[in-house]
């Protein structure tokens, strides 16, 4: 079967869809995931897009294990007095 669909979503971008990455600073490369970064929507390769959700991953599996720490800390000291 042919691939006539392939690559439509680039077509009607600049460059279709290529560019300078603000993150790594890789020039011509494919910069198609919107990403907030310093309070500015723009647009990172796909590295980056993957190296952020990473980080905020990484960051919400911490908050979670700290609040979950903190709470039967909190729930045992009532229990016990």
């Amino acid at each position: 079967m042919s691939k006539a669909h392939r690559g439509t979503g680039v077509r009607n971008e600049p460059n279709h869809g290529r560019g300078k990455c603000p993150r790594c600073g890789k020039e011509n490369i494919k910069v198609l995931y919107e990403k907030e970064i310093d309070g500015n929507t723009v647009k990172v390769c796909k590295r980056c897009n993957a190296e952020l959700k990473n980080i905020a991953r990484k960051e919400a599996r911490a908050s979670k294990a700290a609040a979950a720490a903190a709470a039967p800390a909190t729930e045992e000291a009532p229990a016990e007095a």
